[in-house]
């Protein structure tokens, strides 16, 4: 008998084939295909999407559980005084929400972004030892300049430069201890503080709530701005945060982003070019 690997997305309509895309990556290399779970923290989406969305289940017998955030009164209270933006929509505070949102029989739970690929079998990483630790995640590479902001210097009243620090793309939590921390009553302390608005969204939060209260895991389990040099160094997950992102058209023509062709196949070329007109279409309403 295998027991469930559970894994949590955040997303909204915009980005659902990234969502899509991260959990094809995760079922393409593992053996253990009908064990995942992959819960669905998002904001409305189409009934086409939708349907993309569970081609993951027809495909891999995985299962999706869906948790339509705009009809949670909790999320909508808790992100009312959140900094939120067009690169950083509200629906990213979820993560925060975690053991509120997941049922409680739950006991761990990988969180992934969506601007990732997988490429080591997922079960590897849930079964990681924490250490005795709520949460286990890697070191974000460039942790001193997003703690001290511009020259270093504009939150020292925050962060420590020296502080170890953590990307908040790729978690691996262990539900009960989380629970152990209030996270909201903690959010609601640093919001006191008026610190929110200098903050770096989620991720400043997350590392303000588990300071000293996170496991290091190896690099290779969330590779920060993927590039081509990386795909000698046979990372376990890929982390697209830069500019040059692995579903632009050109990526894998211009060799910008690592295994961007190997992106476009995960994918599908169906759905990688109709994301392509998607934010086009996107685009030119926006002006």
């Amino acid at each position: 008998m295998t027991s469930p690997i559970h894994i949590a997305l955040a997303f909204d309509d915009n980005f659902w084939a990234p969502a899509y895309a991260v959990m094809r990556s995760a079922c393409l290399s593992t053996r253990r295909r009908s064990d995942l779970v992959f819960h669905l923290l998002h904001m409305p989406i189409s009934d086409e999407h939708k349907h993309d969305l569970e081609g993951i289940a027809r495909e891999f017998g995985a299962t999706l559980v869906y948790y339509p955030l705009a009809e949670s009164e909790l999320f909508d209270f808790f992100v009312a005084g959140m900094p939120a933006s067009t690169q950083w929509p509200s629906v990213v505070y979820s993560r925060l929400l975690l053991a509120d949102l997941l049922p409680a029989d739950i006991a761990r739970v990988i969180y992934l972004d969506c601007d990732m690929m997988v490429r080591r079998p997922i079960e590897e990483l849930f079964e990681v030892d924490l250490g005795g630790k709520p949460v286990g995640a890697v070191q974000d590479s460039l942790a001193p300049f997003i703690m001290g902001r511009r020259d270093m210097r504009q939150n020292q009243d925050i962060f420590h430069c020296g502080d170890a620090y953590f990307n908040s793309g790729m978690l691996v939590v262990d539900l009960a201890l989380w629970r152990e921390i209030n996270i909201k009553s903690e959010v609601a302390v640093i919001a006191g503080k008026n610190w929110l608005p200098r903050l770096y969204y989620d991720q400043d939060v997350l590392n303000l709530v588990f300071r000293d209260k996170w496991h290091k895991l190896d690099w290779r389990w969330n590779v920060i701005d993927a590039h081509p040099a990386h795909e000698a160094m046979d990372p376990a997950i890929l982390h697209f945060t830069g500019k040059n992102k692995p579903w632009a058209i050109w990526a894998g023509i211009l060799r910008t982003t690592a295994y961007a062709r190997w992106y476009r196949h995960v994918m599908t070329n169906e759905l990688f070019y109709r994301f392509a007109r998607h934010r086009w279409k996107k685009t030119l309403r926006l002006r």
